[in-house]
């Protein structure tokens, strides 16, 4: 019986219900893994990629991902290196958002690589000159990580736990968690900080090229600091999501305060050195370049200077203002207000550092060239937001994801 997997003292929905759901965004997955399967048969020509962006759609919605996916590994620091233990009641559902971003991550390069085959040469012929190299090997680990770290869950299945050998592995994991959540911060910091370092090092692209500390570039501490500040903010918003889909209360608002307030501070130290970055790049590093600020912005409606004063300030200032703000972060609206905004920053951060880099002239019969994704690019970049949906259903039903959700939510037999 279905209902002999589902944890006790807690409700869902009936199974044919569920099987109907899982049915629908299964079609989406299956419309993805036709697009994959057409990218590895016939090749990398099933994309508009060109000699203008040899980084596409892809290679934003794995850089959005991975950010968006630091909650996991900024909650788990939170919880168990500072000792924040209100956070226990979360860390479970980030945990499992950041296995989800990251195992999509690692199939959208899969994808893009375009023959995933030859996958190993990146770690048997590694170029150690290479940022993106570091990059491959820290997103490798961490992935192992939040596996272990997600293996506990599914072990306190309430079947699997009444098998003594999965109770004893599952509770041994947990007595060792801290020691995972180092290991996986200390891999994130410097695989989120290198995808930053990769924009900073073009100097032959004056958009994205900036100064150095020793030998990183500033986009190196950006990215780590904006994925700290805005991965949390995804897990809140994707709680909300979740309780207001399955009409439950899961979190208490004590914890979803305590997260939301860090966010805030660390979003709001974070646009603030945003702000001294984008002024001095302007100021100081374009001198002697033969550009200006607005050089860099089109009158296009895609690149124009909208999306530099909407990324650092509605997606920026503002959402920090309201979280760091008691009054404004406990307003319910305001306070979904805020976690979409800081959600959709990250994400407008990534693609401008992926794609209008790539579509800005550098040279004088250069163009501004538009970049319109193919369908197999759209299908396959929707692949693991399909897949993702179809984990969080599964988790949901048959794993305490929520540990304070029976408390919020009593069933009355």
């Amino acid at each position: 019986m279905d209902s002999a997997f589902i944890p006790k003292g807690v409700r869902r929905c009936p199974t044919w219900q569920f099987i109907a759901a899982v049915g629908v965004v299964g079609v989406v997955l299956l419309w993805g893994v036709y697009a994959m399967l057409l990218c590895w048969i016939k090749g990398l020509n099933q994309t508009n990629m060109n000699d203008y962006y040899g980084f596409a759609l892809w290679i934003w919605a794995d850089l959005a991902v991975i950010a968006l996916g630091g909650g996991a590994f900024f909650t788990g620091f939170l919880r168990y290196i500072v000792g924040k233990d209100e956070l226990k009641n979360i860390i479970n559902f980030a945990v499992l958002l950041g296995f989800i971003c990251y195992s999509s991550a690692l199939l959208i390069l899969a994808i893009d690589v375009g023959q995933p085959l030859r996958s190993w040469h990146i770690f048997w012929h590694a170029n150690v000159h290479s940022m993106l190299t570091e990059v491959a090997f820290c997103l490798s680990c961490y992935f192992g990580v939040l596996t272990i770290e997600y293996i506990p869950l599914v072990l306190e299945n309430r079947k699997l736990d009444e098998v003594p050998f999965f109770h004893n592995f599952s509770h041994n994991l947990h007595e060792n968690m801290a020691l995972f959540a180092a290991t996986g911060a200390f891999l994130s910091f410097f695989h989120q900080g290198s995808l930053g370092g990769v924009a900073g090092v073009l100097f032959g692209r004056p958009f994205a090229y900036r100064e150095h500390i020793l030998v990183w570039p500033w986009t190196f501490f950006l990215f780590t600091w904006s994925a700290a500040a805005c991965g949390p903010c995804f897990t809140l918003l994707m709680t909300r999501l979740t309780e207001a889909i399955t009409k439950k209360k899961l979190v208490k608002d004590n914890v979803k305060d305590l997260l939301g307030k860090i966010a805030g501070w660390m979003l709001g130290t974070y646009i603030i050195a945003k702000i001294i970055d984008t002024v001095y790049w302007a100021t100081h590093t374009l001198e002697g370049t033969g550009f200006t600020i607005w050089d860099f912005y089109s009158n296009n409606a895609l690149y124009g200077k909208w999306i530099l004063f909407t990324e650092i300030l509605v997606c920026g200032v503002l959402p920090a203002i309201i979280l760091m703000v008691g009054p404004l972060r406990r307003n319910a609206k305001l306070f979904l207000l805020a976690i979409i905004l800081a959600s959709i920053g990250v994400c407008l951060n990534r693609w401008v550092m992926v794609l209008q880099v790539m579509a800005v002239p550098v040279m004088s019969f250069d163009q501004w060239v538009l970049y319109i994704p193919s369908w197999q690019e759209v299908a396959t970049t929707i692949l693991p937001v399909a897949y993702g949906v179809i984990l969080v259903m599964i988790s949901f039903r048959y794993m305490p994801v929520f540990p304070q959700e029976q408390e919020l939510n009593p069933v009355n037999d």
